[in-house]
């Protein structure tokens, strides 16, 4: 059976990935601190015999024996109001917690994924963005302490490819949602559903009309595992080309939800980015890979998540 160790294992994306590669027979080793993770979220595995969950902050390392097929690492905290609260724990992570999650690939010979953002192109100049651009971002703003954590991340890991060769892979991730996604976790789709839900106003930051691209965890997940499985090395773009303004975001969710309420418009927070779309030639040819889960479709299955699970309060 092989053996993967997945970082931020009770995280959002994390713990649908340890429930996919359980689905694949692996033995799944998850690492949490639990600060933005939640243990709830890998409840269900918790009798499994092929799972362990293991509480430790990757920043003091990875406290995990035996052999190692495949490191994932998905520590970090994603979205905007958790970095900008814990602005040193995040550049710590992305810069000693992945040394640590490399070491221990490297130790055992295993595959190693790191999973970056779409935050690393910044506020883009080129438009979709491909794997190519080097990004625009301003490393001294609020949202630098994610942006430069990833891109960090991103040369550790192929510094390790170079000098040790190791079989390392980057995905970076564009906007995703799904079931699990914590009501409050200040991301848009969240924001909006739970306003929604609560019979509030929608919150738009700006005019409305900066985009973004929306990728389903199912779709996710599926494209990092399929990047796993590759011989690609680097990095490789996994979201949704499918982009929308915050508008259409705003009358979708309203659609879904049924919900009665306004918008309201609030100042853009400072280094938002005006457009976020991929360019996800590289995994279409490479991975044979693309989503298949529309907005509207998505949206519906969180929403109806959020109802039987109490998300909303």
């Amino acid at each position: 059976m092989p053996r993967a160790i997945v970082t931020g294992g009770a995280g959002f994306v994390g713990s649908h990935l340890c429930d996919a590669l359980r689905a694949r027979d692996w033995e799944v080793v998850a690492v949490d601190n639990f600060v933005t993770g939640d243990p709830a979220n890998v409840a269900h595995l918790a009798d499994d015999r092929g799972f362990t969950l293991v509480e430790h902050d990757v920043i003091s390392g990875i406290p995990v024996a035996g052999a190692v097929d495949a490191v994932l690492h998905l520590a970090s905290p994603a979205s905007p109001p958790e970095y900008l609260a814990r602005p040193i724990a995040t550049l710590e992570v992305g810069s000693t917690g992945t040394r640590h999650a490399l070491d221990l690939a490297l130790a055992n010979n295993a595959r190693f994924l790191l999973a970056s953002t779409s935050e690393i192109y910044g506020d883009p100049l080129v438009h979709p963005q491909p794997e190519s651009y080097f990004g625009n971002v301003n490393s001294v703003g609020p949202r630098s302490v994610y942006d430069e954590a990833k891109r960090y991340a991103e040369a550790i890991t192929m510094a390790y490819h170079r000098e040790y060769g190791l079989d390392t892979k980057i995905v970076r991730i564009f906007n995703t949602y799904g079931p699990r996604l914590q009501a409050a976790d200040g991301r848009v789709v969240s924001n909006f559903l739970a306003q929604a839900m609560r019979g509030e106003p929608l919150t738009i930051y700006g005019d409305g009309k900066q985009t973004r691209s929306f990728c389903f965890v199912s779709d996710e997940v599926r494209g990092l595992l399929a990047l796993l499985d590759s011989e690609h090395v680097g990095p490789m773009n996994i979201g949704n080309p499918d982009e929308f303004t915050m508008l259409d975001l705003a009358e979708v969710v309203l659609e879904v939800t049924g919900a009665e309420v306004d918008l309201v418009f609030a100042p853009l927070p400072a280094d938002d980015p005006r457009q976020r779309r991929p360019d996800i030639s590289l995994a279409r040819d490479v991975l044979g890979w693309e989503p298949a889960v529309g907005l509207r479709e998505g949206l519906t299955l969180t929403h109806d998540w959020y109802r039987r699970n109490g998300g909303i309060t």
